[in-house]
C-alpha cells in the first residue's frame, strides 16, 4: 500500500473540512433566528411633492460672490475658506469618514499575519508536562504564517462596506455645505458693514443739519421770533444725533471684528476695512426651480447618502441571521529548543475552519434589527425635511429679491419727491420766500429716505447672498467619486 504523504493528508483534510462545513451550513439553515416580519421604511419626498419643477434655471455660479463685483470681498471669501477653523473640523470629519471606510474595506478581505515567538521557561515538576522536561528549563520558539477569510456569502460585507463608504460621501457633502454656508456668512457680514458705513455717513450729514438748525433757532430766539421750547428741541437733537453716529461706530467696530474672525484672522485684523454699499453689484436672479435643486444643495445630498448608508446597515443587520463562514489556515515552525526551530520534523500546519449560526438569542439580533430599521426611518425623515427646507429658503429668498425690487420702485419715487420738494424749499428761500428752518426740514425728509435707500440696497444684496446658498453656492455633486480616490 502507498503511504500518504503530509502534504497530501493536509489537502485532504482541508477539502473536508470545507466540505463538512458546507453541508453543516445547508443543514442548520433553515434553524437561523427569525428576522421577524418585513419592514416598510418611511417614503421618501419627491421632488413634484415638495413644488418643484421638472426643470428651471435656479443654478447659482461657481464662486458666486464674485457677481458682486468687489475684489476686497473675493479676498476675504478665499482667506476664509482657506483659514477657517469650523471649516478644518469639517475636513478632518471628511478624513476620518474615509478612513473608516478604508478600514472596513480592509478588514472584508483575506487577513494574513507572521508571528515570530521566542520563550524561555522553567516547567514544575508537578504539572501537566512529564519528565524529562518536567523540572528543567528549556527554550521554546514559534515562526507561523496564518491566513483567514471570512467568505461573504450572505452580503454582509458589502453592505457594510456600503454604510461605511455612505457616511464618507455624507461627510464629504457636509465639508461642502460648510464651505457654502462660511461663503455666505463671510459675503452677508460685508454687506452688513457696508451697510453700517453708509448709514454712518447719513447720521452725519443729520447731525451736521441738526447743528445747522440750532444756530438758526438760537438767532430766531435773540432776535424774539422763537421761544425757549423750540431752543430747547433743537438743542436736545444735536446729542441725540451724536448718540446715534455712536451707537453706529460701535456696530462698525463688532462688525469689523466678526467679520475678521469668520476669515480666520485676529479680531483687530480687519480695523481699517470700510466696504462701500455701492461699490457691490446685485447678482442675477433665476426665476423658476426645479427639481436639479435637490443635486445642487450639498445639506440634501449629505441626508440622501445617510438614507443610502442607513439602507445598508438594515441590509447588514439582517445578514446577521444567517450563517458566518470564516476559513483560516496556519503553517511554520515550533520547537522545544531553538537549535531545533528550523528542523523539517518541527513543521506544522493546519485549518480552521469555523461556522457560527444564530439559533437562540434572546432576541438581540432581532431588537438589532429594529434599532437599524428606525435609524433608516429616521434618516428618510430627516432627508424629508432637509429636501422641504431647502426649497422654502430658495422660494422665501427668490420672492423677497422680487418684493425687494418693487420695493425699490416704490422708494425710487419716494426718493425722487423728497429731493424735489427740497429744491423747492431752496428756491423759495433764496428767493425770500421762506425761512432756512423750512430748508432744513426738506432735507430731513431727504435724509429719511436715504437711510430706507441704505437698508433697501443692503437687504437687496443680503437676500441674493442668501438665494445663492439656498441654490447650492455652485456645488457640483462629486461624492460618486469618494469611492475611486479613497482605493
Amino acid at each position: 500500500m502507498t503511504p500518504t504523504l503530509p502534504s497530501t493528508r493536509f489537502a485532504l483534510a482541508a477539502h473536508c473540512a470545507v466540505s463538512a462545513l458546507a453541508l453543516a451550513a445547508a443543514i442548520v439553515l433553515t434553524g437561523c433566528a427569525s428576522p421577524g416580519a418585513p419592514h416598510t421604511p418611511l417614503a421618501q419626498t419627491t421632488p413634484a411633492a415638495a413644488g418643484l419643477a421638472e426643470s428651471g434655471d435656479a443654478a447659482a455660479p461657481a464662486q458666486w460672490w464674485k457677481t458682486l463685483g468687489d475684489p476686497q470681498l473675493d479676498a476675504l471669501i478665499d482667506q476664509a475658506l482657506q483659514g477657517s477653523p469650523s471649516l478644518a473640523v469639517s475636513r478632518a470629519r471628511l478624513e476620518q469618514a474615509v478612513a473608516l471606510s478604508q478600514v472596513r474595506e480592509a478588514a472584508n478581505g483575506p487577513q494574513a499575519t507572521l508571528g515570530v515567538d521566542a520563550t524561555r521557561q522553567r516547567y514544575t515538576e508537578n504539572g501537566l508536562v512529564p519528565a524529562p522536561i518536567a523540572g528543567n528549563t528549556y527554550n521554546s520558539g514559534t515562526v507561523q504564517a496564518t491566513l483567514s477569510w471570512s467568505p461573504d456569502f450572505f452580503g454582509q460585507h458589502a453592505a457594510e462596506l456600503q454604510a461605511a463608504l455612505g457616511q464618507a460621501r455624507a461627510a464629504q457633502a457636509d465639508a461642502a455645505a460648510a464651505a457654502n454656508t462660511l461663503a455666505a456668512q463671510v459675503g452677508r457680514s460685508y454687506v452688513a458693514l457696508a451697510r453700517l458705513i453708509a448709514q454712518q455717513g447719513v447720521a452725519e450729514r443729520a447731525l451736521a443739519q441738526r447743528e445747522e438748525q440750532l444756530r438758526l433757532t438760537q438767532e430766531r430766539v435773540s432776535a424774539g421770533l422763537d421761544s425757549q421750547v423750540e431752543l430747547t428741541q433743537a438743542q436736545a437733537a444735536v446729542p441725540d444725533a451724536r448718540t446715534q453716529i455712536e451707537a453706529l461706530a460701535e456696530q462698525i467696530t463688532l462688525a469689523r471684528r466678526q467679520l475678521a474672525v469668520l476669515t480666520g484672522q485676529a479680531p483687530d485684523a480687519l480695523s481699517a476695512l470700510a466696504p462701500q454699499l455701492d461699490h457691490l453689484q446685485n447678482a442675477p436672479v433665476p426665476q423658476a426651480l426645479g427639481a436639479d435643486l435637490l443635486g445642487r444643495r450639498p445639506d440634501v445630498v449629505a441626508a440622501r447618502w445617510r438614507v443610502e448608508a442607513a439602507t445598508q446597515g438594515v441590509r447588514s443587520a439582517r445578514s446577521e441571521f444567517y450563517p458566518n463562514v470564516n476559513i483560516g489556515a496556519f503553517i511554520g515552525l515550533n520547537a522545544l529548543g531553538l537549535d531545533k526551530l528550523f528542523n523539517a520534523g518541527s513543521r506544522q500546519m493546519g485549518v480552521t475552519p469555523a461556522l457560527r449560526l444564530p439559533l437562540f438569542d434572546g432576541g438581540r439580533l432581532r431588537a438589532q434589527l429594529g434599532g437599524r430599521q428606525a435609524e433608516l426611518d429616521t434618516a428618510i425623515a430627516q432627508y424629508n425635511g432637509a429636501v422641504l427646507d431647502a426649497v422654502k429658503e430658495a422660494g422665501d429668498a427668490m420672492a423677497s429679491v422680487q418684493s425687494l425690487t418693487r420695493q425699490q420702485a416704490l422708494q425710487d419715487e419716494a426718493a425722487a419727491s423728497a429731493e424735489r420738494a427740497y429744491r423747492f424749499a431752496q428756491e423759495r428761500y433764496r428767493a425770500g420766500l421762506g425761512t432756512y428752518l423750512i430748508v432744513l426740514g426738506a432735507e430731513s425728509q431727504v435724509l429719511a429716505q436715504r437711510r430706507l435707500a441704505v437698508d433697501l440696497r443692503a437687504r437687496q444684496l443680503d437676500t441674493r447672498l442668501v438665494l445663492m446658498k439656498a441654490l447650492g453656492g455652485g456645488w457640483a455633486d462629486d461624492t460618486d467619486t469618494l469611492h475611486a480616490a479613497a482605493r
